[in-house]
């Protein structure tokens, strides 16, 4: 009786009971309140990136994904085509020609697979930024901020001369001049090409666009 009660104990041990999974993905992209010049009939909220270095970094790690899967395929390719390259017809055989010597025929292959997979590595580069140009220079990234240019600026002294101060208020939002930033919640990142060290050190270094 014992030893039983000890085997039921091991069957619902901890060991035997939990099942562990692996710890989630952390998410690329986070909702955020779209703001008021977002297509209102996508909803009130958007995905963005947190920001530009969180972009620049998911930009570096998808690049990298697809230029390692892209060299793995390329690699069995190559190959593939090396050896097909190096061996020797069918018909050497038929008219007694005398085998192929196999140290050879290994050079051969060597030598092939080296300018294949040399030439595919290049396409592999090409392809991941190709692949990753065009999402991630339409991608959102939030902004905290948006400090008003000088166009905002003459509309806010318009309607700061009306006699209603109410109204030019509400209409633009702000609690008063100058100190309230307009409702602007995120950017494209192609807007801050240029303008930010980490977007356009990514883009300068890797060619995205």
């Amino acid at each position: 009786m014992g030893t039983t009660s000890a085997e039921n104990l091991d069957d619902y041990s901890a060991a035997s009971t939990v099942i562990t999974f692996d710890r989630p993905l952390p998410l690329l992209r986070g909702p955020i309140r779209a703001g008021p010049t977002d297509d209102p009939s996508a909803g009130p909220y958007l995905l963005a990136f947190r920001d530009p270095q969180a972009w620049a970094s998911a930009l570096r790690a998808c690049k990298s994904k697809i230029v390692d899967q892209c060299e793995t395929g390329a690699r069995v390719g190559c190959a593939i085509a090396s050896s097909n390259k190096c061996k020797p017809p069918w018909w050497r055989a038929m008219i007694g020609r005398k085998p192929t010597d196999l140290r050879e025929r290994e050079r051969c292959e060597e030598r092939e697979m080296e300018g294949c997979f040399a030439t595919a590595k290049e396409k592999c580069v090409g392809f991941a930024r190709d692949k990753c140009a065009t999402p991630f220079r339409d991608a959102r990234i939030a902004v905290r901020e948006r400090r008003l240019n000088p166009k905002d600026l003459g509309k806010l002294i318009h309607w700061a001369s009306l006699s209603d101060r109410s109204r030019w208020v509400s209409v633009m939002g702000l609690d008063q001049l100058g100190v309230r930033v307009l409702a602007s919640t995120n950017c494209r990142a192609s807007e801050l090409l240029g303008s930010d060290a980490n977007c356009s050190s990514v883009v300068s270094k890797q060619k995205v666009v």
